[in-house]
Formats: structure tokens, sequence, C-alpha cells
């Protein structure tokens, strides 16, 4: 059967996990031929992601003492005054998102990102590769990353982007800044490729999305719980970041 265009309120429920088992499997279908409504879904979701990574650590904080203040100096009444407050640190949020969606992504050198660097270097290396780009092809998934996974010390998950265009290749072991690093590859139908690296990595000051490029080649790196993630490719900046949300979204569900 199939599908019929769906509306923004259908795509945005996709995007946000509410649809049942049933819908969001026909919904992932209708995308994987769809890639311009497939983008827009990762943007939404890049977006809450990065709402939900710089900002749910603040709702366990205590609400600060001025603002408690505010709220019980109100002389119409407690709710307005709790309101105001509300209000005031609603705002105070909204614009250090924009702020840090400003930073975050700014462009970084080669030399500040070590990771970025060695996977520019990989990307440049395997993906142009015709016979041997990788060491362990997708008809052995379970075995690549079970063995990723051992070498590294670390559970190595290959993200499913085929709602982007892209399949996953296979990948191989290499050697990383401190010790061994794992390359995915993946190839959308034109034969354009992108390579997941990880590697460990205890740089706690980019755990955000960081950009870097280098002869010609694109990365965008993050580190979480002491692993370097980095996604390379020759898209331009603005689809990588897509990818890379939707990549990040994946490893952290």
């Amino acid at each position: 059967m199939t599908m019929k265009q769906p509306d923004n309120t259908l795509l945005h429920a996709f995007a946000d996990g509410q649809l049942d088992a049933t819908e969001h499997a026909e919904m992932a279908q209708w995308l994987a031929t769809h890639p311009e409504a497939a983008a827009q879904v990762a943007e939404w979701q890049s977006q809450s992601a990065a709402m939900h990574a710089a900002y749910d650590p603040v709702l366990d904080e205590p609400v600060p003492a001025h603002l408690l203040a505010t709220a019980r100096s109100g002389a119409t009444g407690s709710r307005w005054g709790m309101a105001a407050a509300i209000g005031w640190l609603a705002i105070g949020l909204f614009g250090g998102f924009i702020a840090g969606r400003n930073t975050d992504t700014a462009s970084m050198t080669m030399a500040q990102l070590p990771l970025a660097r060695q996977a520019a270097i990989a990307h440049a290396v395997y993906a142009p590769e015709v016979r041997h780009p990788v060491e362990v092809g997708a008809d052995q998934r379970d075995h690549l990353l079970g063995w990723l996974s051992k070498r590294l010390g670390h559970p190595i998950v290959a993200p499913a982007l085929e709602p982007l265009g892209y399949q996953l290749v296979g990948g191989r072991l290499l050697s990383g800044e401190s010790g061994p690093g794992a390359l995915l590859m993946y190839e959308d139908g034109s034969g354009e490729r992108l390579t997941l690296f990880v590697s460990a990595d205890t740089d706690e000051n980019a755990t955000a999305f960081r950009f870097a490029e280098h002869d010609k080649v694109n990365v965008f790196y993050w580190v979480d719980a002491g692993y370097g993630y980095a996604l390379s490719g020759t898209l331009p900046r603005e689809r990588l970041l897509t990818v890379a949300t939707s990549v990040y979204r994946a490893l952290n569900p």
C-alpha cells in the first residue's frame, strides 16, 4: 500500500517519536524515498536534540533565589509573580540556546581538533577506494560491530541512515590518538560516501558539535563519555550537520 503525502503534523509526530510502531515504520519507508522531507525531519530532530543536550541539566537545578523572591513579591498575587519569573527564565534559556548553536558549530582548525584531523585524513584515504574501501562489509554487520567493539573496549553502533538515503558499506579498524579507532563507511545511491570515526577522546571541552574542514573534507565531531565521534564527508556543511544530528540521536536515543 502506497502511503499518501503526510502533513506537517504527522511529520512532527514522527520526528518526536510519538507514532506507534506501525505508523513509524510506514513513515520511515516513505521518508526513505523523499530525501527533502527526510532532511526537514532530521533538522527538526537536530533542534530538539540540541535543546535537550543543552538544557535538560537545567531542569534539575534549583530555582535561583532571586527568581523565587520575584515570584513572592508580586503585588497582584503570587501567580503573576511566578509567571514573570518563569517568563524571564525562559527568555534566558532561549537566548542561550541560540548563542550556543552559533558557537558550537563554529569552524575550528585541525590543530585544535585532533580527532577531526584523524577523521578527515581517514576519509580522504578510504572514501575514494573502489575495490577495498572497508575490511569487513555490511553483509557481516554483527561480526564487524562485535570485532570493533572488542578492540576499542566500547560498544560500537552503526546508526541506521536509510531515511537520509545512506546505506552502511562496512568498516575497518584504524589507529587513533589514544589507541584503536573504528571507521564506519556509508554510501548513497549516487556513490557519495560518509565516514564515522570513533576513538577514545578525553577532550571535555568538545561535548557539543564542532565543525572543521581539511582539503574539501568537512567534519562534525563531538565527545561523549570519553569517546570521540567524527562524521566526515564532502557534503556542504548544512547537509552534513543534518546527518551528524541523526547519527548523534541514534547513538543517544
